[in-house]
C-alpha cells in the first residue's frame, strides 16, 4: 500500500489506553457523586473529543456539571491515576519505518492538545509526526475537520491520505472527508461496527497492520 500521508487515531490505535480512560472518567464520575456509568458506556464514547463524550454518557447536562465533570476527568488523567497507558507492541517500530519510508505521518485523535502532548513527551514520539490534531482545536470525530486541516496543513490530497482508527469515528471521518480508511479490530469498537463502515481493511493486530502498511 502506498500512501503519501498516513493519519493514526491515538487511544486504541497506537496506544493501549482503554483502561485509563476509564479509570479517568469514572473517577471524576465519583468525585461528583453522579450516576454511575459501566466500562461499555465509556468505552463507547473514547474517540469522540470531551463534550461529545460527556453529552453522550449525561444528556442535557448543564454546562457548570460539564465544566465540573472535565475538571475531574482532566486531573486524573494528567495527575491523579496512574493506570498504565502502553503503547501497543510493534507499534513505535512501525512508526519508525513509516517515517524512514519517505510517509508523512500524522495524529487526528479525541483527546485534547494537553492530554496528547503530555503523552507524545512521555513516549518521545513528537518527532515522529509532522502535523497533530486534537478534538479541543476543531470539531469532533466523526466531522471531518481535523483529517482536513491536517491535508491542507501538508498539501496532500484525499486520494493520497489513509486513515487508521479503532472506532466507527475514525471511519466516519475518513469517509465524509474522501480518504481511504483502515480499521483496527484490537482497539474499542467491535469488528463488525468498523466493517459496517466499509473500511478498506480491517485488521487484527499490529502485526497485521504493518503487513499492510510495509508490505
Amino acid at each position: 500500500m502506498q500512501h503519501k500521508l498516513i493519519v493514526f487515531d491515538w487511544d486504541g490505535t497506537l496506544m493501549d489506553s482503554e483502561a485509563r480512560i476509564v479509570a479517568c472518567m469514572q473517577g471524576a464520575i465519583a468525585d461528583l457523586d453522579m450516576p454511575e456509568r459501566s466500562e461499555d458506556e465509556i468505552r463507547n464514547i473514547i474517540g469522540l473529543g470531551l463534550r461529545e463524550s460527556v453529552a453522550m454518557l449525561f444528556r442535557g447536562l448543564s454546562e457548570t456539571d460539564y465544566l465540573a465533570l472535565v475538571d475531574r476527568y482532566r486531573y486524573h488523567f494528567l495527575i491523579g491515576d496512574q493506570t498504565p497507558s502502553l503503547m501497543f507492541d510493534g507499534a513505535v517500530p512501525l512508526l519508525m519505518k513509516l517515517l524512514d519510508k519517505g510517509h508523512f505521518l500524522a495524529v487526528a485523535t479525541g483527546k485534547g492538545r494537553v492530554g496528547l502532548d503530555k503523552v507524545l513527551d512521555e513516549t518521545n514520539l513528537k518527532s515522529v509526526f509532522h502535523s497533530t490534531k486534537c478534538a479541543d482545536e476543531t470539531f469532533s470525530k466523526p466531522h471531518p475537520q481535523m483529517l482536513l486541516d491536517i491535508m491542507h496543513e501538508l498539501g496532500v490530497d484525499a486520494k493520497e491520505t489513509l486513515m487508521i482508527g479503532d472506532t466507527e469515528y475514525d471511519m466516519q471521518m475518513a469517509n465524509t472527508a474522501g480518504t481511504l480508511a483502515m480499521a483496527v479490530s484490537y482497539g474499542v469498537h467491535s469488528k463488525q461496527r468498523l466493517l459496517d463502515c466499509q473500511p478498506l481493511f480491517c485488521v487484527d493486530s499490529m502485526n497485521e497492520l504493518a503487513e499492510c502498511l510495509l508490505g
